[in-house]
C-alpha cells in the first residue's frame, strides 16, 4: 500500500507543468456541451409540448438530485457560495497575475476558460429549470384549464371579496401580536412539513406536477436580503428554496410554497404565486390557508385600486379589524427597506432577467390576479 501511495506522489511530483497557451480539456468539454444545451433550448422555445416533457421528465429528476444532495447541508449552500465569492474571485486574480500574463495568448486562453466557468451556470440552467419558462400556461386544459381572459374592475372586486370572505373567516382562528402581525403557531421545521403534504394532495389532483421531500432553507443574511426587496429565491444551480425570514409570518408560508413551486418546475412567477395560493388553501392547517388568501388578496386588491380604487376602498373595508390592522403593521415594517438603492438594482436585473425569459419582466408576478379571477369565475360565489 505504501509502495502504490509513494509511486502516485512520484507521478505528481514529476507530472509536466500546466501548458496555458493552450485551452484546458474541461473547457472545451464545457463549450461542446453548449451544442446540445442550446438545440435543447431552441426546441422547447418552438414548442410547448417538447419543453413540458423535458421539464418534467428531464429537469425534474435533476432538480431532485441537486435538492437531495444539498438538504443533507443544515444551511443554505447557495448562501455559502454567494459570501465565499469574494474569495474565490481573488484567488482567480491572483492566479491570473502568476501564470495567465505572460503573453497576449495566455491572456486570452484564460479569458476563454472564464467565459467556460460562466457557461457552466448557463448550462445548468437551462438543463434543470429554464426550460420550463417555454411550457404551456397553467391555464391550459391538460393543466388547470381555466378560461383565462380580460379581467374587469367589477370582475376584480368580486374576486377581492371571495378573498375577503375567506381571509376574515381564517383570521378567527388566528393569534395576533401587539404590533398587529399575526403569530405562526409552530416553527420553519413544522411549516415545511405541512406544506409538503398540502403538495402531495395537489399532486394527488393534477397530474402535470411531481412532489418530493425537500425543504426550504432560511437565509442567514436576511435583513440585508430585505433591502433588495426579495422575499425568497431558487437557486437552480443547488436545487435549494431559499426563504427571507425577517419578513412577517404571515407572508412566510405563501413564499415558501411559492419557491417550492419553482423546485418543482414551475417557472413563471404569476404561475408561481398561484400554485403557492392552491396549495396553501388546500392545507389542514388554518395557518396555510390564512398566508394563502391574504397574499393573493394582496395582489388583487393592488391590481383593484389601479383600475378602481372606490371599489377597492370598499373591498378593502370589508377586512377585519386584524386583518387591517396586519396589513398596517406589514405597510409600517416595510418602510424600513422601501426605499433603498439595492432593491432598485436588484429589481432592475430581476426584471431584464424575466423579460430575457420571454415573460413581462417583474410585472409577470401581478399577472397571478388573471389566473385569480378565472379560478374564482368557476368556482367561488361572490357574498353580498
Amino acid at each position: 500500500m505504501l509502495k502504490k501511495i509513494r509511486a502516485f506522489l512520484t507521478r505528481i511530483s514529476h507530472r509536466p507543468p500546466r501548458d496555458y497557451s493552450k485551452l484546458s480539456r474541461t473547457a472545451v468539454i464545457i463549450y461542446l456541451a453548449f451544442i446540445p444545451t442550446a438545440i435543447v433550448y431552441l426546441i422547447a422555445r418552438l414548442s410547448p409540448d417538447f419543453a413540458d416533457f423535458f421539464n418534467r421528465y428531464i429537469s425534474q429528476p435533476l432538480r431532485i438530485l441537486y435538492a437531495k444532495l444539498t438538504n443533507l447541508l443544515p444551511f443554505s449552500f447557495a448562501e455559502a457560495l454567494l459570501l465565499l465569492l469574494p474569495v474565490m474571485l481573488g484567488l482567480l486574480l491572483y492566479h491570473a497575475i502568476k501564470h495567465r500574463t505572460k503573453s497576449r495568448r495566455t491572456t486570452l486562453i484564460y479569458i476563454a476558460e472564464l467565459i467556460s466557468i460562466a457557461g457552466v451556470f448557463l448550462i445548468i440552467f437551462i438543463w434543470n429549470f429554464g426550460v420550463g419558462y417555454y411550457t404551456a400556461p397553467l391555464d391550459d386544459e391538460n393543466k388547470l384549464n381555466l378560461d383565462r381572459t380580460e379581467v374587469s374592475a367589477e370582475e376584480l372586486y368580486e374576486t377581492a371579496l371571495v378573498l375577503v370572505e375567506n381571509v376574515n373567516t381564517e383570521a378567527r382562528n388566528m393569534t395576533y401580536r401587539y404590533d398587529g402581525f399575526s403569530v405562526m403557531p409552530y416553527s420553519l421545521s413544522e411549516m415545511n412539513q405541512r406544506l409538503l403534504e398540502a403538495y402531495e394532495d395537489f399532486c394527488m389532483e393534477y397530474d402535470f406536477m411531481d412532489t418530493f421531500r425537500s425543504r426550504v432553507k432560511p437565509v442567514m443574511l436576511s435583513e440585508p436580503m430585505s433591502y433588495t426587496h426579495i422575499t425568497g429565491v431558487y437557486s437552480y444551480f443547488t436545487g435549494e428554496a431559499n426563504l427571507n425570514v425577517v419578513f412577517p409570518d404571515y407572508s412566510l408560508p405563501y413564499t415558501a410554497a411559492h419557491e417550492l413551486a419553482h423546485q418543482r418546475g414551475i417557472a413563471r412567477e404569476n404561475e408561481a404565486n398561484f400554485i403557492a395560493f392552491l396549495v396553501c388553501i388546500r392545507s389542514d392547517d388554518a395557518y396555510l390557508r390564512y398566508s394563502g388568501y391574504l397574499n393573493l388578496y394582496e395582489y388583487v386588491a393592488s391590481a383593484l385600486y389601479r383600475a378602481d380604487p372606490e371599489l377597492y376602498s370598499d373591498a378593502r373595508s370589508r377586512l377585519s379589524a386584524p386583518v387591517q390592522q396586519e396589513l398596517r403593521a406589514y405597510s409600517d415594517f416595510f418602510e424600513k427597506y422601501r426605499d433603498s438603492t439595492v432593491s432598485e438594482v436588484s429589481g432592475a436585473i430581476n426584471n431584464s432577467y424575466l423579460q430575457m425569459q420571454g415573460t413581462e419582466g417583474t410585472r409577470s408576478y401581478g399577472l397571478v390576479v388573471d389566473l385569480a379571477v378565472a379560478y374564482y369565475k368557476e368556482r367561488a360565489t361572490v357574498p353580498q
